[in-house]
């Protein structure tokens, strides 16, 4: 669904030259796909959330509502709409894609949203698991988990979270439980550019603890996250005593950037011991051998379940590389952790 004829017919090439996958139908307006949907019944909507009558997302929430099929979200990295797409995110959209460039390759690319349709396809849906569990207000203490007795400094521990398909709500599930004076908290979830900022500041007006996209070089202070930027992956280091973040722009691994990998790595490398690991739902291997590396180092580590997944590959693969010390239920996580921090 996207309201550009070059557009549709790129994206349609893209997905028709698979042999697993076949676009069933194609629309420019909300009204059309209104109409294109009593007709075809998908196994996926790939909808871009500049389509006119998208504006206020009515079209979507009556889709993932009655039609009960997972949405990838589309739209340019230059988009600024943060109210719209933390909307969008507040409904259980299952993946977003930036959409492709007329300069570029469309290789890389055509890739990436294939694999993407392919594990939304088999997906568990967002709204098929416990949805919102903890109440959507800032100042509400009832489901926070209580202080710590002894406030932690930032070079003591540090919460280091991967994720991919499904983790922006699982990772908000996660972070709404934590109370305002936990470890320092650095996040990699693969989204791109143009969403990251949107999800943080989502996130900043739910949450305790303070959320903002990470910049390079800033310090990283208990009782604050930081995300991983779309365009760069997200590294921890340590000078004087104390976390920092640092952001690169090198090559992406396991075809991510960011990636669970490069921020598992340097974790066990500059948190070792005071690092604690926890990988959420998504697809894929990204992070199983940085989290492998984290558990060597001394670090202890969290997965999360495969009922509670929206995709179970990538804590599955963090399982069976051996670098795992609890596979625990996300309802359970945030529980976990602060017990873990209590018996420091």
């Amino acid at each position: 669904m996207d309201d550009s004829a070059y557009m549709r017919g790129m994206l349609r090439s893209i997905i028709n030259a698979q042999d697993d996958i076949v676009v069933s139908g194609s629309c420019s307006t909300a009204h059309e796909a209104a109409q294109s949907l009593q007709q075809n019944s998908p196994d996926v909507i790939l909808i871009s959330l500049e389509m006119p009558g998208m504006s206020d997302l009515g079209l979507l929430q009556k889709l993932l509502k009655i039609q009960d099929m997972p949405a990838i979200i589309m739209s340019d990295e230059t988009m600024h709409s943060h109210h719209i797409t933390m909307k969008a995110m507040d409904m259980g959209v299952v993946g977003f894609v930036g959409k492709p460039k007329v300069d570029s390759t469309l290789v890389g690319y055509g890739s990436a949203l294939c694999d993407i349709i392919r594990t939304a396809a088999g997906s568990r849906l967002a709204k098929s698991l416990p949805r919102n569990t903890v109440s959507l207000q800032k100042d509400a203490n009832d489901e926070v988990l209580p202080l710590l007795k002894r406030p932690l400094i930032a070079s003591e521990k540090l919460l280091v979270f991967g994720a991919s398909t499904g983790g922006t709500e699982a990772i908000k599930d996660v972070l709404m439980r934590l109370p305002a004076d936990c470890p320092g908290i650095v996040i990699t979830q693969h989204m791109p550019e143009g969403f990251t900022g949107s999800f943080a500041l989502r996130l900043d007006n739910l949450c305790q603890v303070g959320v903002k996209e990470a910049v390079h070089g800033e310090r990283i202070f208990p009782g604050n996250a930081y995300i991983a930027p779309g365009h760069s992956h997200l590294l921890v280091n340590r000078k004087d005593n104390q976390f920092f973040c640092e952001l690169s722009q090198t090559a992406p691994v396991n075809r991510h950037r960011p990636s669970v990998d490069v921020l598992f790595h340097s974790a066990a490398q500059h948190a070792k011991e005071n690092a604690i690991g926890i990988i959420l739902t998504g697809m894929g291997k990204d992070g199983a051998e940085g989290m492998r590396a984290m558990h060597d180092a001394g670090a202890y580590t969290f997965a999360q379940n495969e009922a509670s997944c929206v995709v179970f590959g990538m804590p599955k693969e963090a399982i069976a590389w051996g670098g795992v010390d609890e596979v625990v239920a996300l309802t359970e996580i945030a529980n976990q952790l602060m017990a873990y921090l209590r018996k420091l």
